[in-house]
């Protein structure tokens, strides 16, 4: 039998240098706004523009899986991460006039790699032989948020010293990163899987298992949403509604935010069991933080409430994939790209909306007069207004997690 080991490791690099891709934008929302001028509207597009590539990425293997040589398209794959955060970095050389433009293209590259890397890690990581299945896919996705960790301190302290001015350096070094994965990938077995699409379903039992899958999938689209408004608003949040320094809002905002996420998978990885019960609390604590923190005008309870929703959407992404696999037996690579596909709308919808709410109601009147009756600014009121929009996805997440839930108890 071959040994995993190193592909393991492969496969947990891939996840922590892929947390760049999703990370890295967000950070420079405001440095984006200051230099280039650009809006946070289209600021919030780069957001849909990165999963919505993903999701095409996941539609075409969710229909195509077949066509795909697995082991080529995951060693090439990091490369393809490398080229995009490349072409991020020479915006400023190459597009200084139209740095949309560039960063538009440097988002779809890297994205690309983005979508791949979510529809094959996993299964990879669950077609392995193991002991307990449940650890490493909890622990896969737990690196995510220590990259996003490592990351949000390592481009804090670097722009600090080098100024906001020269992002474009940093970019240069995260494409670099992404190199490793795709040596391991090279020298490394990579377990056989199951690529083929099973169609429509014909008999009873493959119906119950498609409307599983499906509930599956709805679980997974609201979880993302929960996440990633937070992931992606919380430093732009923080600096331009709490009014709470960039350096500072990011270390112990971001940071510690992804420090909780990456905990929580962490810990569910040793000691978890009822994963089902965990996404319903993860969904409602996800929920009352978004409400908290839109509505509380404290900055400090406003500030605890972003950072423990890190705590709260932990395992709603990778719980999803736990529970699909206790619970649709016999998935291939096909369920895990339909699965992604979900993610990756939710990831894409929710962000941009926070931003068309943003721009939206801080141009209105209505901002504007309840503004000046609680001395805050248009953008901030429009800000709280977005974490307010936001609630709405959590909210409905725990309904049709209560209703997949009893479907499972009653099919058992």
């Amino acid at each position: 039998m071959p040994n995993f080991k190193r592909t393991k490791l492969a496969c947990y690099s891939s996840y922590f240098t892929m947390s760049s891709v999703f990370c890295l934008p967000p950070l420079l929302f405001v440095t984006f706004n200051k230099i280039y001028g650009i809006s946070w509207t289209l600021l919030g597009t780069l957001v849909l523009v990165n999963f919505c590539t993903q999701l095409t990425i996941d539609l075409i293997f969710s229909f195509f899986s077949r066509y795909f040589n697995v082991k080529k398209t995951v060693r090439v794959m990091p490369l393809i991460t490398s080229l995009g955060l490349l072409i991020y970095a020479l915006v400023p050389t190459f597009f200084p006039n139209y740095a949309y433009l560039g960063l538009v293209m440097g988002t779809v590259m890297f994205s690309v790699s983005a979508g791949l890397s979510e529809v094959l890690l996993s299964p990879i990581i669950a077609a392995m032989p193991s002991d307990n299945p449940q650890k490493d896919m909890s622990l896969l996705h737990s690196l995510y948020a220590v990259g996003i960790f490592s990351l949000i301190v390592i481009s804090t302290l670097a722009l600090k010293i080098i100024g906001n001015e020269n992002w474009m350096y940093l970019t240069l070094f995260l494409a670099l990163l992404p190199i490793i994965s795709s040596v391991l990938f090279a020298i490394s077995p990579i377990p056989e899987m199951n690529t083929e699409n099973e169609g429509v379903p014909k008999t009873e039992k493959a119906k119950k298992k498609s409307l599983g899958l499906a509930l599956c999938v709805g679980c997974i689209f609201f979880g993302a949403c929960a996440e990633n408004v937070m992931t992606n608003w919380i430093s732009g949040y923080m600096e331009s509604a709490l009014s709470i320094d960039k350096t500072l809002g990011d270390i112990l905002g971001m940071a510690v935010f992804a420090v909780f996420l990456g905990t929580a998978r962490l810990v569910y990885a040793k000691y978890g069991k009822n994963i089902m019960k965990t996404i319903l609390l993860g969904m409602s604590g996800a929920a009352v933080c978004y409400i908290v923190a839109g509505l509380c005008s404290n900055v400090i309870i406003a500030f605890v409430a972003c950072i423990l929703t890190g705590l709260c959407t932990a395992m709603l992404w990778p719980g999803s994939l736990i529970m699909m696999e206790e619970n649709v037996p016999g998935v291939g690579v096909a369920a895990y790209a339909l699965m992604a596909a979900g993610g990756d709308f939710g990831s894409s919808l929710a962000p941009q909306l926070m931003g068309i709410v943003v721009d939206n109601v801080s141009a209105s009147g209505f901002a504007a007069k309840l503004g000046a009756s609680m001395n805050l600014s248009t953008e901030q009121i429009g800000m709280k207004a977005g974490m307010l929009v936001s609630a709405a996805f959590p909210i409905i997440g725990v309904v049709i997690v209560i209703l997949t839930i009893r479907y499972f108890k009653k099919a058992k």
